[in-house]
């Protein structure tokens, strides 16, 4: 659920009205529900309560340093991918000790800072990081705690470009393989194995590939146990799914219900990485009306957010809700299309909406993950705004 609704046929966000909003701060920008992000962050712990996971945010859906610093404290710990998300983290006044460092391409600086930050480990996904890795802890004379971010070769149903977890994406080390990189481990000095993570993909909204995925770790985990390698955590990643359109996804409460009977008794401590899932439907991109525009039998609804301030239609034909600030009765079918020059630059094709007039506004729902982490400043546009609500307050973050 989330905190954005209809009251006397004007659109609310918790108990701000989104019109208020949109007269004073300048469109297109983001609005973000504080309830709403606090509802699903606290949700994921009630469901995995009995387990205790280290609930890790991953800061590539959101970064904003405002949304960074609310789940720090409220418990959150955080999942990067690289060091610029660590030092907004920090910023934020995140834990390093409840961080986690993936991703293909960690470079020489970003593991340096990593390690004098003191990070709670690395999620490794090649031979040559582990053995870098090594030398730099060496060379700082620390230790660096570490999991193996195994690629388990399972296809989950969500779009080609966010599948992460199949033989032939660039990810992780290939579970068959996994027994030669255990001997590279082994020779180094400064490297402690704590860890297998996973994660097979994003907005996955079905619990079986994750449930076929956790009984190839733990047959893994038992046999890297017998070979003495201490093993103590199972990172499960992210990717849990949100609702768009019609997507029906497994709840927190479905998802653990699965997962817990799998760990129980087995002294394995869990890491988790939701992004989409916490601030997904946490969000809207609030956009201006520029111009109705009729031509043959089209209707273009043409408004001041673009392709460079929501990329994912443009990018994945992702679906979001439209809606109208102020409701009315009557609807009309439309194209939405930004003001960027590409065709691409399309958030909805023939879709029924709400009837607008031009300087009215319209919301684009579901828009708090992968929105302003991925905006542009293509055709030298300004980046967005972003915006809070908290009750009754809005301010610019």
């Amino acid at each position: 659920m989330d905190y954005f609704h209809y009251q006397n046929d004007r659109l609310f966000a918790e108990e701000v009205d989104v019109l208020d909003a949109a007269r004073k701060i300048k469109t297109p920008f983001y609005l973000y529900s504080k309830r709403t992000i606090l509802h699903h962050f606290h949700q994921i712990q009630e469901a995995f309560q009995e387990v205790r996971p280290l609930i890790c945010f991953s800061v590539k859906s959101n970064s904003n340093h405002t949304l960074l610093n609310i789940l720090n404290r409220n418990g959150s710990g955080f999942d990067l991918v690289s060091g610029w998300e660590l030092k907004r983290v920090l910023r934020a006044g995140g834990d390093p000790r409840k961080t986690v460092f993936a991703g293909v391409g960690k470079t020489r600086e970003e593991m340096l800072w990593a390690l004098k930050a003191g990070i709670f480990m690395f999620n490794c996904e090649s031979v040559n990081e582990i053995l870098l890795l090594d030398r730099l802890a060496r060379d700082l004379d620390r230790y660096a705690d570490i999991a193996i971010r195994i690629n388990p070769d399972i296809v989950p149903k969500t779009h080609r470009h966010i599948i992460t977890g199949k033989k032939d994406t660039k990810f992780g080390i290939s579970v068959y393989e996994v027994k030669k990189v255990l001997k590279i481990v082994r020779d180094c000095t400064r490297i402690r194995l704590k860890g297998l993570h996973f994660h097979i993909g994003s907005q996955i909204t079905e619990t079986a590939p994750y449930i076929q995925t956790i009984h190839r770790m733990l047959k893994l985990i038992d046999e890297l146990r017998k070979a003495r390698f201490p093993v103590e955590y199972l990172n499960i990643g992210g990717g849990l799914g949100i609702i768009y359109n019609k997507e029906k996804p497994a709840t927190p409460a479905e998802f653990s219900a699965k997962v817990i009977p799998l760990i129980r008794g087995r002294d394995l401590k869990l890491i988790m990485e939701p992004g989409r899932y916490i601030v997904g439907n946490s969000g809207i991109l609030v956009t201006r009306v520029t111009y109705i525009k009729k031509s043959l039998n089209k209707i273009f609804v043409v408004v001041d957010a673009g392709m460079n301030s929501l990329i994912r239609p443009a990018l994945y034909e992702a679906y979001h809700d439209i809606w109208p600030l102020v409701r009315r009765k009557k609807t009309f079918t439309v194209d939405v299309v930004g003001p960027i020059c590409e065709t691409g630059d399309l958030f909805a094709k023939d879709r029924v909406i709400g009837r607008v007039e031009e300087n009215e506004y319209l919301a684009f729902k579901s828009a708090g993950a992968y929105g302003m982490v991925m905006a542009s400043t293509y055709n030298s546009r300004p980046l967005p705004g972003e915006v809070l609500a908290d009750g009754r307050r809005f301010k610019l973050i």
